[in-house]
Protein backbone atom coordinates (compact mmCIF):
# COMPACT_ATOMS: atom_id res chain seq x y z
CA UNK A 1 0.00 0.00 0.00
CA UNK A 2 1.40 3.34 -0.86
CA UNK A 3 1.23 5.87 2.21
CA UNK A 4 1.62 9.10 2.12
CA UNK A 5 4.93 10.95 3.81
CA UNK A 6 5.60 10.50 7.40
CA UNK A 7 4.81 13.58 9.40
CA UNK A 8 7.12 14.31 12.39
CA UNK A 9 5.44 14.88 15.96
CA UNK A 10 7.48 16.39 18.80
CA UNK A 11 5.97 17.39 21.96
CA UNK A 12 7.03 19.14 24.81
CA UNK A 13 6.80 22.18 27.79
CA UNK A 14 8.42 24.29 25.58
CA UNK A 15 9.25 26.57 29.09
CA UNK A 16 10.74 28.20 26.99
CA UNK A 17 10.79 26.94 23.32
CA UNK A 18 14.94 27.16 21.96
CA UNK A 19 17.53 25.45 19.68
CA UNK A 20 17.88 21.88 21.22
CA UNK A 21 14.35 21.58 20.32
CA UNK A 22 14.66 23.53 17.06
CA UNK A 23 17.74 21.68 15.70
CA UNK A 24 16.19 18.48 16.68
CA UNK A 25 13.34 19.48 14.60
CA UNK A 26 14.87 20.29 11.32
CA UNK A 27 17.62 17.53 11.52
CA UNK A 28 15.26 14.98 11.97
CA UNK A 29 12.80 16.85 8.94
CA UNK A 30 15.35 16.35 6.58
CA UNK A 31 17.24 13.10 7.52
CA UNK A 32 13.87 11.07 7.72
CA UNK A 33 12.55 13.34 4.71
CA UNK A 34 9.26 14.01 6.56
CA UNK A 35 6.31 15.70 4.96
CA UNK A 36 6.30 18.17 7.91
CA UNK A 37 6.86 18.19 12.06
CA UNK A 38 4.72 19.67 13.94
CA UNK A 39 5.45 20.94 17.40
CA UNK A 40 3.30 20.25 19.84
CA UNK A 41 2.82 22.27 23.01
CA UNK A 42 1.48 20.40 25.94
CA UNK A 43 -1.22 22.01 27.93
CA UNK A 44 -0.66 20.66 31.49
CA UNK A 45 2.37 17.74 31.77
CA UNK A 46 1.93 14.59 33.66
CA UNK A 47 5.02 13.48 34.47
CA UNK A 48 6.77 16.67 35.51
CA UNK A 49 5.82 19.71 37.34
CA UNK A 50 3.74 22.75 36.17
CA UNK A 51 5.52 24.86 33.60
CA UNK A 52 6.59 28.33 34.83
CA UNK A 53 5.07 30.52 31.10
CA UNK A 54 1.56 29.84 30.78
CA UNK A 55 0.03 27.79 28.01
CA UNK A 56 -0.76 30.89 26.30
CA UNK A 57 3.05 32.21 26.83
CA UNK A 58 4.46 29.31 25.82
CA UNK A 59 2.18 28.49 22.66
CA UNK A 60 3.15 32.28 21.49
CA UNK A 61 6.52 31.42 21.98
CA UNK A 62 7.01 28.60 19.46
CA UNK A 63 5.02 30.47 17.25
CA UNK A 64 7.85 32.89 17.06
CA UNK A 65 10.46 30.88 17.00
CA UNK A 66 9.16 28.66 13.37
CA UNK A 67 7.71 31.94 12.20
CA UNK A 68 11.01 31.75 9.10
CA UNK A 69 10.92 28.26 8.97
CA UNK A 70 8.03 26.53 6.88
CA UNK A 71 8.38 22.98 6.90
CA UNK A 72 7.85 23.25 11.30
CA UNK A 73 4.41 24.27 12.13
CA UNK A 74 3.25 24.85 15.60
CA UNK A 75 -0.30 22.42 16.58
CA UNK A 76 -1.76 23.91 19.47
CA UNK A 77 -5.05 21.00 20.15
CA UNK A 78 -2.91 20.25 23.59
CA UNK A 79 -3.48 23.85 24.27
CA UNK A 80 -7.16 23.84 22.99
CA UNK A 81 -8.23 20.63 24.87
CA UNK A 82 -7.13 22.36 28.32
CA UNK A 83 -6.76 19.04 29.85
CA UNK A 84 -4.24 16.95 31.09
CA UNK A 85 -1.59 16.34 28.17
CA UNK A 86 -1.48 12.19 27.11
CA UNK A 87 0.26 11.57 23.90
CA UNK A 88 -1.84 8.86 23.46
CA UNK A 89 -5.05 11.64 22.99
CA UNK A 90 -3.56 13.64 20.52
CA UNK A 91 -2.32 10.29 18.31
CA UNK A 92 -5.93 9.33 18.47
CA UNK A 93 -6.64 12.12 17.15
CA UNK A 94 -4.21 12.63 14.40
CA UNK A 95 -4.87 9.58 12.82
CA UNK A 96 -8.66 10.20 12.58
CA UNK A 97 -7.05 13.43 10.56
CA UNK A 98 -4.67 11.64 8.98
CA UNK A 99 -5.84 7.87 7.96
CA UNK A 100 -2.92 7.17 5.54
CA UNK A 101 -0.07 9.16 6.72
CA UNK A 102 2.68 7.98 8.96
CA UNK A 103 3.32 9.53 12.46
CA UNK A 104 6.42 9.76 14.05
CA UNK A 105 7.40 10.62 17.53
CA UNK A 106 10.16 12.41 18.02
CA UNK A 107 11.72 11.62 21.34
CA UNK A 108 14.92 12.29 22.89
CA UNK A 109 16.91 9.34 24.38
CA UNK A 110 15.84 10.32 28.20
CA UNK A 111 12.56 10.44 27.45
CA UNK A 112 12.58 7.13 25.39
CA UNK A 113 14.19 5.69 28.37
CA UNK A 114 10.88 6.71 30.58
CA UNK A 115 8.16 5.38 27.95
CA UNK A 116 7.26 2.28 29.53
CA UNK A 117 5.70 4.67 32.23
CA UNK A 118 3.93 6.86 29.77
CA UNK A 119 -0.17 6.20 29.67
CA UNK A 120 -1.09 3.57 27.33
CA UNK A 121 2.20 3.12 25.85
CA UNK A 122 1.44 0.03 23.85
CA UNK A 123 -1.41 1.53 22.22
CA UNK A 124 1.36 4.57 21.29
CA UNK A 125 2.86 2.00 19.39
CA UNK A 126 -0.15 1.31 17.27
CA UNK A 127 -0.79 4.49 16.18
CA UNK A 128 3.06 5.73 15.71
CA UNK A 129 6.68 5.16 14.88
CA UNK A 130 9.13 6.04 17.47
CA UNK A 131 12.04 8.03 16.53
CA UNK A 132 15.13 8.20 18.71
CA UNK A 133 17.22 11.39 18.24
CA UNK A 134 20.58 10.92 20.10
CA UNK A 135 23.95 12.25 20.86
CA UNK A 136 27.55 10.32 19.61
CA UNK A 137 27.66 8.39 23.35
CA UNK A 138 24.18 6.61 24.85
CA UNK A 139 23.31 4.23 26.75
CA UNK A 140 20.62 2.12 26.42
CA UNK A 141 19.32 -0.67 29.31
CA UNK A 142 20.21 -4.51 27.88
CA UNK A 143 17.35 -5.79 30.14
CA UNK A 144 13.70 -4.71 30.96
CA UNK A 145 10.74 -3.61 28.97
CA UNK A 146 12.48 -0.95 26.60
CA UNK A 147 15.25 -3.34 26.04
CA UNK A 148 12.53 -5.94 24.79
CA UNK A 149 10.55 -3.14 23.27
CA UNK A 150 14.14 -2.42 20.80
CA UNK A 151 14.41 -5.67 20.49
CA UNK A 152 10.63 -6.11 18.67
CA UNK A 153 10.48 -3.24 16.72
CA UNK A 154 13.93 -1.60 15.79
CA UNK A 155 14.33 -0.96 11.98
CA UNK A 156 17.91 -0.11 10.48
CA UNK A 157 16.63 1.28 7.68
CA UNK A 158 15.05 4.76 7.62
CA UNK A 159 12.44 3.93 4.77
CA UNK A 160 10.61 1.71 7.68
CA UNK A 161 8.66 5.11 8.51
CA UNK A 162 7.63 5.55 4.95
CA UNK A 163 6.27 1.98 4.57
CA UNK A 164 3.89 1.46 7.37
CA UNK A 165 1.67 3.68 9.30
CA UNK A 166 3.29 3.14 12.92
CA UNK A 167 4.59 0.28 14.94
CA UNK A 168 8.79 0.80 14.45
CA UNK A 169 11.89 2.41 16.28
CA UNK A 170 14.47 4.14 14.27
CA UNK A 171 17.40 5.26 16.27
CA UNK A 172 18.80 8.23 14.33
CA UNK A 173 22.06 10.80 15.30
CA UNK A 174 21.90 14.02 15.67
CA UNK A 175 24.11 17.14 16.19
CA UNK A 176 24.29 17.68 20.06
CA UNK A 177 23.31 21.23 21.67
CA UNK A 178 23.22 20.92 25.08
CA UNK A 179 20.73 23.59 26.21
CA UNK A 180 18.72 23.32 29.03
CA UNK A 181 15.03 25.26 29.36
CA UNK A 182 16.01 25.25 33.13
CA UNK A 183 19.02 26.97 32.80
CA UNK A 184 17.86 29.56 30.83
CA UNK A 185 14.84 30.48 32.80
CA UNK A 186 17.50 30.46 36.07
CA UNK A 187 19.59 32.74 33.44
CA UNK A 188 16.62 35.14 32.97
CA UNK A 189 15.46 35.13 36.67
CA UNK A 190 19.12 36.28 37.76
CA UNK A 191 18.96 39.03 35.18
CA UNK A 192 21.53 37.34 32.78
CA UNK A 193 21.32 37.13 29.20
CA UNK A 194 20.84 33.51 27.60
CA UNK A 195 20.81 34.79 23.98
CA UNK A 196 22.16 32.27 21.36
CA UNK A 197 20.36 30.03 23.46
CA UNK A 198 16.98 30.48 21.66
CA UNK A 199 15.98 32.44 19.13
CA UNK A 200 15.71 36.31 19.23
CA UNK A 201 12.42 36.32 18.76
CA UNK A 202 11.22 34.53 21.62
CA UNK A 203 14.01 36.12 24.05
CA UNK A 204 12.18 39.96 22.95
CA UNK A 205 8.75 38.06 23.79
CA UNK A 206 10.07 36.65 27.10
CA UNK A 207 11.21 39.94 27.67
CA UNK A 208 8.92 42.03 26.64
CA UNK A 209 6.04 40.23 28.61
CA UNK A 210 8.42 39.34 32.30
CA UNK A 211 8.50 35.72 31.94
CA UNK A 212 10.63 33.74 34.46
CA UNK A 213 11.56 37.13 36.14
CA UNK A 214 12.61 36.06 39.61
CA UNK A 215 9.41 37.39 41.23
CA UNK A 216 7.81 34.76 39.17
CA UNK A 217 9.61 31.48 39.83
Amino acid sequence: MHYQRAIGILGGTFDPIHFGHLRMAIELYQTLDLSEVRLIPCFQPVHRKLPAATPEQRLAMVEQAITNEPHLRVDAREITRQSPSYMIDTLLALRAELPDTPICLLLGIDAFLGFSSWHRWQAILDLAHLVIAHRPQYQLPHTGIIADIIKERLRPDINAIHEALAGTILFQPITSLEISATDIRKQIAMGKSPRYLLPDSVYDYIMRHGIYSISRL
